[in-house]
């Protein structure tokens, strides 16, 4: 199933994150979306910041709060490529730096403290050599009291393949966090560019908000990337 595929039809996945490989093999891919249904969280666009990005304020007299919104999705680090719904970004970018631990970072955080939803906090990196490893921290209960960590590990990265996971199910009210194993899904472009377009275009053009694709070349670390913004 095509990654396109697999976001048609689903008005509300929240934020995604997708990693895999090219159909050469040669290039590590990432995609990262958000999407909102407020005010707030419609108030955003991806900035590049060095070789990752930030989110920012699209209109500042907007922003009401900013502690869940305003955030480094993504970050390089030692050759790794971080990629995150939230300030564990930054956690993990810290742990790696002094050759910790993609795991060993995300045991020190939980969920989003937004209930009823307790969004989940969802994360991945894309190592050097082309493997990659994804999370998902969510709430183990309705109310929001205990945590569930789950480490999905792909060390040898098969070409024309990804994984995808999302915050969310779909829409719904507490919005229902996401089930199971990554969903395997196939690249629908090798390239930035065109990658980010079809999966911008599979997305429910009311609630998307931004989408950051980026192709890493595994020979050399050279990334290339594409952002696309519905404020612009």
């Amino acid at each position: 199933m095509k990654i396109t595929e697999a976001l048609k039809g689903n008005s509300y996945p929240g934020r995604g994150v997708a990693i895999g490989t090219s159909s050469d093999g040669k290039k590590g891919l990432i995609v990262y979306f958000i999407m909102g249904r407020s005010v707030n969280s419609r108030n955003r666009v991806f900035v590049p910041d060095g070789e990752g990005i930030r989110t920012e304020a699209f209109d500042p007299a907007k922003l009401s709060d900013p502690s869940l919104i305003i955030y480094s999705p993504v970050r390089r680090v030692n050759g790794c490529t971080v990629v995150t719904n939230g300030d564990q970004t930054d956690t993990i970018a810290e742990h790696l730096a002094v050759f910790g631990s993609f795991e060993s970072a995300l045991r020190t955080r939980t969920f989003e403290p937004d209930g009823p939803n307790f969004t989940p906090r969802i994360s991945g990196v894309l190592y050097p050599d082309g493997g990659y490893a994804l999370s998902l921290l969510k709430s183990g209960d309705p109310e929001g009291k205990t945590v569930v960590r789950e480490f999905f590990d792909y060390p040898e990265a098969a070409p024309g393949k990804m994984r995808l996971i999302h915050t969310y199910v779909g829409d719904g009210s507490p919005l229902p966090s996401f089930k199971g194993e990554p969903r395997d899904v196939e690249p629908d472009a090798d390239g930035p560019d065109a990658l980010a377009d079809a999966v911008w275009n599979a997305l429910n053009a009311d609630n998307r908000v931004s989408l950051y694709a980026a192709a890493v070349d595994l020979a050399t670390g050279k990334i290339e990337s594409k952002i696309i913004n519905a404020n612009k």
